[in-house]
């Protein structure tokens, strides 16, 4: 969807109904500070000194307040809570939050408000204490809440139902009735989101996640384990026939299905670069899909918009967060999608262009015209800056252990090690700058610097780059020297190619990350540059903003959308292909190994599929198959 659907859908939203029944939670986090411990004088034992509390809703709470979030104004919470503190800080919360808590109906016996306790000591999370385990609704308040909620249900555009816990308010008693509310308004959406009860409640939509939806069906799979696509469908399609009534089923990164009348459909995950965490992703797809149905809009439509609010929310680390209007507008208008996960995360499904090694990944054009081929440089064309992750390692360890770096005992040091290695290769393929914010984190974890030591991410870049720079100058000087040759610092067969495609005509254009004088630079002592004709560019301006983004807008808003069929993107990383694959240009993934210059890396190979490639080639060796794929003479 473009900018102005996904904003008069943002809109929309505001003005709908919705009611949220189910088991509402409450998280608490307690911080503990040993420092102010003392014994006990009835127990003998050391006191646990709570220095700061802090309380945010779980369960059907986390999903109203996933709905609030998004700007919905009329939002009915129907629950039963224990006459305790934690049910009256629930209510004030919720009530602060601008959710209708009427319908919170409060059981005196056999009921305390169920709290997932957290104690941390040190930052270190410490066993869970749990209250709620051992609930037991009565019929009484059973029927209360199923009166409160017939009479609400004409009301509101969509109704959630919510199950958590098994000691929650989902007894025999209320499913039975429950799905007798169901059944009184068969007009009218229900949606269910039950880890236990999803065979129950005929008539309802249902939203799960595809582990659940694979055990519904039969398989035999653990929490951990990878369901296939052939096996979601296949479950998905099985439970339509079993319910009669439309799914959303999610599959993480793997994006999602809905299955309706019109069979199953495929949304694409959403390519995120940076750390996250996934916990309460699915009660924020949960919120923007049933708003979105809420509004009136059709099942795809809300599963994108499930798949944006969840897309913000699990790029919030260590929280279950909500997502904004402006922020689903910001990760929406511009989305990054995530294409064919399985074949990128399984080579033995690969397909190969004339019994070559390039990977012809979808169907290309029936008559390809290439009138402008753009390239990455480093890793596609140069290898002059391979070997980053070594300049990269010793840099963010003394950013870790600053004054320490040299005195640091060894257990200190082998553990810093290790956890900038572990950062290194999780985030390798995404851009300096984020690397960088996390190094700023990592700084912080291990409290080696003081705070107003700590360099913010653009101190840190500056301080790698000043290091890689050293290096690619080192090479260079060789190069110069004659103790180097181009063979040595390009990608096989790369410049051949470079003069294949300028003697037939096509425009050549050359697109980095790193500044734009630094490329021009390497690109001339590479003995190339004249191939480009002025067309090549490099960062600068916004230190803030994407570089590689930007000069790929640079590039393709030049070339212009009328010219977009005759483009071809060659490179290593997601960001140029991701970028021309949204402007419908044809997209080469190079998945190189740039310390052999030749030959496949197998997990350039995964982040360039997801990203959108078209054709995988690990170097250009095979130039005269790829030339013809091309249609290139």
């Amino acid at each position: 969807m473009n900018t102005t659907q996904l904003k008069t859908i943002i809109d929309k939203i505001q003005d709908v109904k919705i009611a949220v029944v189910g088991d509402f939670c409450l998280d608490a986090y307690w911080f503990i500070d040993e420092s102010k411990s003392e014994i006990s004088i009835e127990t003998g034992q050391m006191t646990r000194p709570i220095q700061q509390q802090k309380y945010s809703l779980g369960g059907a709470g986390n999903v109203t307040a996933n709905i609030a979030a998004m700007g919905v104004g009329d939002i009915r919470a129907f629950g039963v809570l224990g006459s305790d503190p934690f049910g009256a800080e629930m209510i004030k919360i919720m009530q602060n939050t601008g959710i209708k808590t009427n319908n919170l109906l409060f059981q005196e016996d056999s009921w305390s408000t169920h709290v997932y306790t957290k104690p941390y000591v040190n930052d270190v999370e410490q066993g869970r204490i749990d209250f709620g385990n051992f609930n037991q609704l009565s019929k009484e308040l059973a029927d209360q809440l199923i009166e409160n909620l017939k009479k609400e249900v004409p009301e509101v555009d969509v109704a959630i139902i919510n199950q958590q816990v098994l000691s929650g308010i989902h007894t025999e008693y209320f499913k039975q009735k429950l799905v007798e509310v169901i059944q009184l308004f068969p007009d009218k959406i229900f949606i269910v989101d039950s880890r236990n009860y999803n065979d129950y409640y005929d008539g309802a939509f249902r939203k799960m996640n595809d582990i659940e939806a694979a055990v519904l069906c039969g398989m035999a799979k653990d929490p951990d384990d990878v369901v296939l696509y052939a096996e979601i469908k296949m479950a998905a399609e099985t439970l339509y026939k079993r319910y009669k009534k439309p799914l959303f089923i999610t599959r993480g990164e793997r994006g999602s299905l809905i299955v309706d009348e019109n069979g199953v459909t495929d949304v694409a995950g959403l390519l995120i670069m940076s750390s996250i965490d996934s916990v309460g992703a699915g009660d924020s797809y949960l919120a923007g899909a049933a708003s979105s149905l809420a509004a009136g809009y059709n099942m795809k439509q809300a599963a994108e918009i499930g798949s944006f609010v969840a897309g913000v929310t699990v790029q919030k680390l260590f929280q279950c967060g909500t997502a904004t209007p402006e922020e689903i507008m910001e990760i929406g208008q511009d989305a990054d999608f995530v294409y064919q996960p399985e074949l990128a995360e399984d080579p033995r499904h690969a397909k190969y262009f004339e019994n070559s090694e390039i990977e012809q990944i979808g169907e290309l054009p029936k008559e390809i015209n290439i009138k402008h081929a753009i390239f990455d440089h480093d890793g596609t064309i140069s290898t002059l800056r391979e070997g980053w992750e070594e300049i990269m390692s010793p840099m963010m360890m003394k950013a870790v252990l600053g004054d320490l770096y040299e005195v640091a005992d060894e257990a200190l040091y082998h553990k810093v090690q290790t956890r900038v290695a572990e950062f290194i290769d999780k985030t390798t393929g995404i851009q300096t700058l984020v690397q960088m914010k996390g190094l700023v984190d990592l700084v912080r974890e291990f409290g080696c610097v003081p705070e107003d030591k700590i360099l913010d991410e653009f101190g840190y870049k500056h301080i790698y780059n000043e290091e890689l720079l050293q290096m690619v100058k080192v090479r260079e000087e060789k190069i110069s020297r004659g103790e180097l040759s181009l063979e040595d610092v390009t990608l096989k067969n790369a410049v051949v190619l470079l003069k294949k495609l300028y003697a037939a005509g096509v425009k050549l254009y050359l697109a980095s990350g790193t500044d734009e004088e630094d490329v021009k630079n390497e690109a001339r002592i590479l003995g190339y540059d004249k191939l480009f004709e002025g067309r090549i560019y490099g960062a600068v301006g916004d230190i803030t903003k994407e570089a590689k983004k930007i000069v790929l807008d640079r590039i393709l808003n030049q070339i212009g959308n009328s010219g977009s069929e005759h483009i071809v993107t060659f490179g290593d990383g997601p960001v140029e292909i991701r970028e021309t694959r949204k402007r419908a240009g044809i997209t080469i993934g190079i998945a190189s190994n740039e310390m052999k210059r030749h030959s496949l890396n197998e997990s350039k190979r995964t982040r360039l599929i997801k990203a959108g490639a078209d054709v995988i080639v690990p170097d250009f060796s095979q130039l005269p198959i790829l030339l013809k794929l091309l249609n290139i003479k």
